[in-house]
């Protein structure tokens, strides 16, 4: 995969709530998690987990510095989408978990709207 397509599936420099929401499920995808059980390792409520999935709020700092703390998987790209720092690990996993996120949140999208 070239810079480009990274690029575009990280949502690199969008830094809009359906961008975020889309990294949020991609790392959920590379700590194989559940919402519920991520959402309780983070300290924080379901509710506040599946807001920030949805695209209704941003991810918070406490599900943000879980998430570096404990899958290495940094704020920088949670909010802005910026990989490059990510370790290669990371990287190979979340890329292929970033085109699901986002097929997902298109089918979703559209099925809305019928």
């Amino acid at each position: 995969m070239n810079h480009a397509d990274k690029e575009r599936l990280a949502f690199t420099n969008d830094t809009g709530l359906m961008a975020c929401a889309i990294r949020l499920r991609a790392a959920r995808s590379v700590t194989g998690k559940q919402a519920n059980v991520l959402a309780k390792e983070c300290g924080v409520s379901k509710t506040v987990y599946s807001n920030a999935e949805n695209g209704v709020s941003y991810p918070n700092r406490e599900l943000m510095k879980h998430l570096y703390r404990a899958y290495r998987i940094d704020f920088n790209f949670m909010i802005n989408g910026d990989f490059a720092q990510l370790p290669g690990d990371i990287q190979d996993a979340l890329f292929p978990a970033l085109e699901a996120a986002k097929n997902e949140w298109d089918r979703r999208s559209n099925s809305d709207q019928d």
